[in-house]
C-alpha cells in the first residue's frame, strides 16, 4: 500500500496569498493592474514558487487572472459579472439573515452592530479601506451566524471579489455620504425585528444601487485609459 504520508502545509504561499489578498481588496493592486512575480517575492524576501502558489489560489478565488507567457493581473469585471455579482447576492444574502436570525440572532446582531460602530469613525475620516472592511464584516455576519456551511461557502466564493469592488469603486462615495450607512443601519433594525419582507426589500435596492456604482466607475476609469 503507498503511503498516505501528507505533505507539509504551504504555510508561507498561505501567508503571501493572504497579504495579497488583503491589497487587491484594500487597493493597493488597482483593478486590473498587473502583479509581477519577482517583485512580490523581492518585497516579500520569498523565492517565486510561494508567490506563484499564492496567485492560482487567488485566480480560484477570482482575484487574479493569469494569462500564460503574458503575466498575472487583478480581475477587472465586465457589466456582466457586476450584474451576476449583484443577482447572486440578492438571492443569498436575505435567506441567510432568516438563517441567521433562527440560528443565532444575537450574535449576529452582536457582529452586525461592531461593523455599523466601525463605519463612524471611517466616514469621519473619510477612510475608504476602513469603511469597506467594515462593510463587509456586516454582510459576512449574515453568513457566519446562520449556520449552513453550503449557504457560507458558497457566500466565500464571491466575498474577495464583493470586498475588492466595495473598497475600489463604493467605498470612496460612501464615506462623502451618509446614504450607505444609513441603509446598514436600518437593514440591522429590520433584521432585529425579523422583519425579512422589508429586508429583502432593502437589501436588493442596496445591492443594485451599489451595481450601479460598479458600473459608473468601470466606466469612468475606461475613459481615462482611453
Amino acid at each position: 500500500m503507498r503511503s498516505l504520508k501528507l505533505d507539509a502545509p504551504k504555510s508561507l504561499s498561505q501567508r503571501v496569498m493572504q497579504r495579497l489578498r488583503q491589497a487587491i481588496i484594500d487597493g493597493e493592486f488597482a483593478l486590473g493592474a498587473a502583479i509581477s512575480e519577482e517583485m512580490v517575492a523581492n518585497s516579500f524576501g520569498v523565492s517565486r514558487t510561494p508567490v506563484r502558489e499564492a496567485m492560482g489560489q487567488l485566480q480560484a478565488q477570482g482575484l487574479v487572472v493569469i494569462r500564460p507567457q503574458v503575466g498575472s493581473f487583478v480581475f477587472t469585471p465586465s457589466a456582466e459579472d457586476i450584474t451576476a455579482l449583484c443577482t447572486f447576492r440578492i438571492a443569498l444574502e436575505p435567506k441567510a439573515a432568516e438563517l441567521a436570525f433562527r440560528h443565532d440572532r444575537d450574535g449576529a446582531i452582536t457582529t452586525m452592530s461592531e461593523a455599523i460602530a466601525a463605519m463612524e469613525p471611517a466616514i469621519a475620516a473619510r477612510d475608504n479601506i476602513a469603511y469597506g472592511r467594515a462593510d463587509a464584516a456586516f454582510h459576512e455576519a449574515l453568513f457566519t451566524h446562520c449556520g449552513n456551511r453550503y449557504l457560507a461557502e458558497s457566500y466565500q466564493l464571491a466575498s474577495s471579489r464583493v470586498a475588492a469592488l466595495r473598497t475600489n469603486l463604493t467605498s470612496p462615495i460612501d464615506v462623502r455620504t451618509r446614504t450607505s450607512f444609513d441603509e446598514h443601519r436600518k437593514l440591522l433594525d429590520l433584521f432585529a425585528r425579523g422583519d425579512f419582507a422589508a429586508f429583502a426589500t432593502l437589501m436588493t435596492t442596496h445591492v443594485t444601487n451599489s451595481g450601479v456604482v460598479y458600473a459608473k466607475a468601470l466606466k469612468v476609469d475606461a475613459l481615462k485609459v482611453d
